[in-house]
């Protein structure tokens, strides 16, 4: 039960958003040493300017926390969101609450610096408020496995922390080839990725999740949808007929919501019911490829049973 709730807390904020947002947009790159006053385009293609390195960071999301963390930057945190528990030290940082209810006091009392905020989970009214009030607030979304280097760069040249971030982006690059490598040319594998049920939901292509599932040689059943988390009913599974499901809220909930429900799917015929962590699987840190190793073994499950 604990990890369903969990995965519900990190993934309601995606329940809104409508294929109209925009998932191409990128932050500018980062290409050398930046010189002061830093001047970079957030993943809401905002122009953000510091004249300084910032000293003071308060994160609004948990992935962001870790984040922020694995780019050498820990230090320089003085507030994160609320469920921030990895590593071990956020845990000792101020909380400015969560998505759903920041504490804007708490926030403009810490005199942060820079502010770095989720796109996706975070209101734009929340970020709003936060640059009437006259911080720099720098947006950031990982749509894909790729992204995740690229935020550890920018966070590090905002941070002056790029030594550390560089390393840890390409350890986390020379990892992603790796698993590209080792499973590209698979066989394919119809996957439904469940990440609630109560209503079923799911995810679109775009994604991290789905791309997670595509470098592993699956094909997300439900990648064309509309949304990024779409609702899905369960006579859209039984015409998906995916051979294998894959859930973030605990094996529980796949055997509750789908083995009894829909018993004639090749996924539950076969006994292809998996489960993948969601501080893994949600989180878009470099933690996520621990995520998507366990995807891919899974994936190699169904190729050979």
């Amino acid at each position: 039960m604990r990890y369903g709730v969990l995965a519900l807390l990190l993934i309601l904020p995606w329940i809104s958003i409508s294929a109209a947002v925009d998932v191409t947009r990128k932050t500018s790159p980062v290409n050398g040493p930046l010189i002061l006053p830093i001047k970079l385009t957030d993943d809401r293609g905002r122009d953000i300017r510091l004249n300084h390195f910032a000293t003071r960071i308060i994160s609004l999301s948990p992935h962001i926390t870790e984040l922020v963390f694995a780019a050498g930057a820990g230090g320089k945190l003085v507030g994160v969101s609320r469920y921030s528990d990895y590593p071990e030290a956020a845990k000792s940082i101020s909380d400015v609450g969560d998505s759903s209810s920041l504490d804007l006091e708490r926030i403009i009392a810490l005199k942060p610096d820079l502010v770095v905020a989720w796109r996706s989970g975070n209101s734009i009214s929340d970020i709003e408020k936060l640059e009437k009030l006259g911080l720099t607030v720098f947006a950031t979304e990982a749509t894909r496995l790729e992204d995740v280097p690229r935020l550890l760069r920018i966070i590090g040249a905002l941070a002056e922390t790029s030594i550390q971030a560089e390393s840890a982006a390409r350890v986390y690059e020379a990892e992603l080839r790796q698993i590209k490598r080792t499973y590209s040319g698979r066989q394919p594998v119809r996957v439904f990725q469940l990440i609630w049920h109560q209503p079923f939901m799911t995810v679109n292509g775009h994604h991290i999740i789905s791309d997670i599932i595509d470098i592993c040689g699956g094909i997300n059943v439900f990648a064309s949808a509309a949304s990024l988390t779409p609702v899905i009913s369960a006579e859209n599974l039984l015409e998906a007929d995916p051979q294998a499901v894959i859930s973030s809220l605990s094996l529980e909930f796949a055997e509750t919501g789908i083995r009894e429900r829909l018993s004639t799917i090749s996924a539950v015929r076969n006994n292809h019911l998996f489960f993948v962590h969601p501080d893994l699987l949600h989180r878009q840190t470099p933690r996520i490829l621990q995520a998507a190793q366990k995807v891919c073994a899974q994936l190699e499950a169904v190729r050979s049973g």
